[in-house]
């Protein structure tokens, strides 16, 4: 199956970020590719107000996602942001009320994943808590894995500093996974590429699966400043093999990068390196 990655830089324009989605998912399609990922954050870049955007999964944003993904006839994954539990409170949203009231709501970062004969999405588990930045101040965390099949390959879903969490890997490999995909809007800073690349690499050797680590490209190749401690991406996004080759890699501006997706060569990798098979569970 070939595959497609689109790196892109998406801003708080939610109008335009849906013409980069249309745009880089025909040239996916005309690339022979059956699926195109997209970033976290593809509805909008982090860094500005997310819950005046929140909307369900039926809402127009996705409504439109959904039409371009049936118009070319092809998978799209793209992160966007659903209204998280009512009466959560979220600090620094635009239109928050009072603590307490039903109305108060964080929102959830999530992985729409819809095309033809496939409608999935996940809910982003473990939140960025961490080098500055608390996305559990507007973010409430989703609550566990999950998977879906596309032309005989099954995949599995995360976003962003999940990929810091070997277990969810592990639990999408034992739900069938051949395939993990990391939507990210990677935070910059020091060491924070080979950060990246060394967890794209080590998630695909933990569980004997490919890696399709799909990041924001950096603003900074755009002519965009960075908004505070907001983790707004690095590039990089990067195919990786079952047994932790990097097959493609972008560097930090925005491109579309192309593979070809083997179960046989997951089945091969698990036979040499049975990891899975061969591990032990602690309590």
């Amino acid at each position: 199956m070939r595959v497609a990655l689109a790196q892109v830089v998406t801003r708080r324009d939610i109008s335009g970020n849906l013409e980069l989605v249309e745009n880089f998912a025909r040239q996916a399609k005309k690339g022979g590719a059956e699926m195109v990922v997209f970033p976290e954050a593809t509805m909008r870049a982090f860094g500005n107000s997310l819950l005046d955007i929140a909307e369900p999964l039926d809402g127009p944003w996705a409504t439109r996602v959904r039409r371009i993904a049936a118009e070319l006839g092809i998978v799209i994954v793209a992160g966007m942001f659903t209204p998280g539990d009512p009466g959560s409170a979220g600090s620094g949203q635009p239109g928050a009320g009072a603590a307490g009231s039903d109305d108060v709501r964080k929102v959830r970062n999530t992985l729409l994943v819809t095309g033809p004969g496939v409608e999935a999405s996940y809910d982003k588990i473990h939140l960025f808590d961490a080098f500055g930045f608390a996305e559990s101040d507007t973010v409430d965390a989703g609550t566990g894995p999950v998977t879906f099949e596309l032309g005989g390959i099954r995949f599995g879903l995360a976003t962003c500093y999940d990929v810091r969490f070997p277990a969810l890997f592990t639990a999408n490999a034992d739900l069938g996974a051949e395939v993990n995909i990391v939507c990210a809007s990677w935070g910059s800073g020091p060491g924070k590429v080979d950060q990246w690349r060394l967890l794209a690499r080590a998630r695909a050797v933990d569980t004997t699966t490919y890696v399709l680590a799909c990041g924001q490209g950096d603003p900074a190749t755009q002519g965009i400043e960075a908004k505070g401690s907001a983790p707004t991406g690095v590039g990089h996004s990067a195919v990786v093999s079952p047994l932790g080759e990097v097959i493609e890699e972008l560097d930090g501006g925005t491109g579309l990068l192309f593979a070809d997706l083997d179960p046989a060569v997951v089945k091969e990798a698990r036979t040499k390196l049975p990891v899975l098979a061969n591990r032990h569970t602690f309590q």
